[in-house]
């Protein structure tokens, strides 16, 4: 089991950054360890450290400013190699969410299967929230998954989103694909108990 989506209001973190590959969100040399731990303390690596392993004070992360459990991306974000890897560094990191105006489709699928909401919503609605944090950082998105709604409260304008509707069930149950084989195992015995009649 894992936490349950429901409803998120959060600050963001914002990523205005087109075209952001798995390689940029997680680099290869990461990817030995088999466990999901540790990955976050890696998200962005070669964008947060100098060569020296130094924190950058330039990029997003490093900035107090900016914080919270909603990760804002750039259009096409998440191409590039098939990794899980990607999903687990973000998720590591504290992020529940990313919201672009494009998703690559594995990594789209990656995020739902490890627990992280990925949200489409428009080029000019994704404009409004860069231009929202820009303005002020403390300022908010609700993303409201059982109603597939988000929601900039400093622009007090909505967008509504499409998600597959078994990986919603399973984000808003905080279920992955084993729990809810296990949660339906009764309906499941039925069915085959029935079939061999």
């Amino acid at each position: 089991m894992r936490d349950k989506f429901t409803i998120l209001t959060s600050t963001c973190v914002p990523l205005p950054l087109e075209n952001v590959d798995t390689d940029q969100i997680i680099p290869a040399r990461f990817l030995k360890a088999t466990t999901r731990e540790g990955f976050g303390d890696n998200l962005f690596r070669d964008w947060r450290y100098d060569g020296s392993g130094r924190p950058d004070p330039a990029f997003v992360l490093n900035q107090p400013a900016y914080s919270g459990e909603i990760l804002v991306a750039g259009k096409n974000f998440g191409s590039g190699s098939s990794r899980e890897h990607a999903a687990w560094a973000i998720s590591g990191y504290g992020f529940r969410a990313v919201v672009s105006s494009f998703f690559a489709d594995i990594f789209r699928n990656n995020s739902m299967n490890n627990g992280l909401l990925p949200v489409i919503v428009s080029p000019e609605f994704l404009s409004g929230i860069f231009a929202s944090v820009a303005a002020d950082p403390s300022a908010t998105l609700t993303i409201d998954l059982p109603a597939q709604t988000i929601v900039n409260n400093a622009a007090l304008c909505s967008e509504t989103f499409e998600i597959n509707a078994y990986k919603k069930d399973c984000l808003v149950n905080g279920l992955d694909d084993i729990d809810y084989l296990l949660a339906n195992r009764s309906k499941i015995e039925q069915y085959e108990s029935g079939r061999n009649n």
